[in-house]
Formats: structure tokens, C-alpha cells, sequence
């Protein structure tokens, strides 16, 4: 008898418990069109579908030679470990290199950031074989 009781029990605490969290959800109608904003901000569609075109260079379009990539992995080094303090989203931007020319993809907080990494681009492989196509975003 005792081995029902315990069959039983674990479900019927589980089924409060679900219940209990259900209830203490956030009813607040502006917390609710909060985070639909957040959602909406993250649709990407429209940049999605201009990267499917041959026209933009995306990170599969990386070079494969050794050149290319070992330029890409010195400016990524330096904007992980430089002298610079880059943001996160800094340090998450894409790097392409094709034939020794780089392109800079990506949001960045801030108009400064943006300039610091070309700049840094721009040392590793010279003033006119950069591309930077980043972003301006800001912080949210």
C-alpha cells in the first residue's frame, strides 16, 4: 500500500507546484507589450534576406587560404585581447577576409568603437583593403 502512496504523491506535488507558478505570472498588460517589443526588435527578416544575395559577404564566404585567415584571427586577437576595451558586441563582429581584403560586420555600441575597430582593421592590413560595413546600434 505504502508504494501507491508514493506513486501518487510526486505527480500531485508536481501539479501544485505547476499551478502555483502559473498563478503568480506577471497579469500586468505592460509588461506583456514589453516584451512583445523585445520580440519584435529581433526580426531580422529583412537583413536576412539582403545576406542571401550574392551582393553582401557574409562569414561563409571567408577565404580559406592561410593569408586569410591568418589575418582574420589577428584583427579578432586584437579585438579580444588589444590595448583597446571593446564592448562585447565589439568583439563579436564579423571579420571576413577574402584575398587579403577584410570586411567589418556587425552592431556596435557607439560611433567611437566603430572608428577604433577599422582603425585596427586598418593596421593589420593597410588603409584601402578595408570594408567597414558596421553598424552604429547603441546600448538599449
Amino acid at each position: 500500500m505504502k508504494t501507491n502512496i508514493a506513486v501518487w504523491t510526486f505527480p500531485l506535488v508536481l501539479v501544485i507546484a505547476g499551478c502555483q507558478q502559473k498563478a503568480s505570472a506577471p497579469a500586468d498588460p505592460v509588461s506583456a507589450l514589453e516584451t512583445n517589443a523585445v520580440v519584435a526588435d529581433a526580426d531580422n527578416t529583412a537583413r536576412n534576406q539582403r545576406d542571401r544575395g550574392d551582393a553582401t559577404l557574409t562569414p561563409g564566404d571567408q577565404g580559406t587560404s592561410p593569408a586569410d585567415r591568418e589575418l582574420s584571427r589577428e584583427i579578432r586577437k586584437t579585438l579580444v585581447t588589444g590595448p583597446g576595451d571593446f564592448s562585447v558586441a565589439a568583439k563579436n563582429i564579423k571579420v571576413i577576409t577574402v584575398n587579403g581584403k577584410v570586411t567589418l560586420r556587425g552592431p556596435v555600441p557607439s560611433e567611437a568603437e566603430k572608428t577604433a575597430i577599422a582603425r585596427v582593421a586598418r593596421s593589420v592590413v593597410g588603409d584601402g583593403n578595408v570594408d567597414d560595413q558596421l553598424e552604429v546600434k547603441g546600448n538599449p
